[in-house]
Order: structure tokens, then sequence, then C-alpha cells
């Protein structure tokens, strides 16, 4: 069984991929459209936007610090194997660290990169956004999936 200062790090964990997972699922089924039913250079100039004011802290504290403590408590949980729960906390782990903070760092930041880069106005970024809506959201797909699955797996552990 989880006690103690491991459990309030599990517990913590569900909740921190949880959060992330709803801000994610926020953005793949409406922010997305919304952004993409806008003219193009409205639409890319609106992300840009979105994309500069998510580098904050509250954000980043959530989103890098629930990478961190999904990493802690991997670590932990190597250290107490073979407790009951360690495969689902690993594997929730692997599902945030990878397929929630990798995707977003390999995926959808050189998408940002690659927007923000650009003019909105431009014929290039008129070109480029309905390329950056598809690939960014369908990666936001993966993010939203692996963050509400590390969720689950944690709570499972609990259990």
């Amino acid at each position: 069984m989880i006690e103690g200062p491991y459990f309030v790090l599990v517990v913590l964990g569900a909740l921190g991929t949880g959060l992330v997972a709803g801000v994610f699922c926020g953005f793949s089924t409406f922010v997305m459209k919304g952004l993409a039913s806008l003219p193009p250079a409205q639409g890319a100039a609106a992300m840009k936007a979105i994309n500069v004011a998510a580098v904050r802290p509250a954000f980043m504290l959530l989103f890098v610090g629930s990478a961190v403590l999904c990493a802690v408590i991997a670590v932990v949980t190597f250290v107490r194997w073979p407790d009951e729960g360690a495969v689902e906390l690993l594997l929730g782990s692997a599902l945030y660290v990878f397929g929630s903070f990798g995707v977003t760092a390999l995926a959808n930041v050189p998408r940002n990169n690659a927007l923000l880069a650009q003019a909105s106005d431009t014929a290039e970024a008129i070109a480029y956004w309905p390329v950056y809506v598809s690939e960014w959201t369908a990666w936001n797909h993966v993010r939203t999936v692996a963050s509400a699955a590390a969720a689950l797996t944690y709570v499972l552990a609990l259990t």
C-alpha cells in the first residue's frame, strides 16, 4: 500500500497530470477549432499570443512541475520496487514524461516556433496556418491522451 509522503507525491502526480490533460483537452476540443475558423492571419496571430501567454509561471509550474514530479515518482518507485502499484506508477510516469512533456518538446514547440517566426499576414504564414492547425492538433491529441492516461494510472496505483 502506498502511504505517507509517497502517497502525497502520487496524489499530486495524479492531480498535476489530470490538470494538464484538461488544458490540452480544451485545446483539442474547442480552442483549435475556434482559431481555425478565423481568417488565417487572425488565427495565426491569436495562436502566437496564446503561445506567448502560456510560457508564464502558472502554467509552466503545472506543466514542468508535473514532469519533475513524475520523474521523482519513477525514481522512488524503482527504489521501493516491487511495492504494490509499481507497474502503474512507472507507466504513469512514462506516459506523462514521454507522451506529454516529450511530445510537447519534440512536436508542438517546434511548430509554435515556426509559426512565431512568420509575420501572420504573409502568404507563407497564411499557407502554413492550416498545416500548423492540423499537425499541432494531432500531436495535442497525443499529449491529451498521454496526460489523462498518466493521471488514470496514478489513481489506479492508489486503489
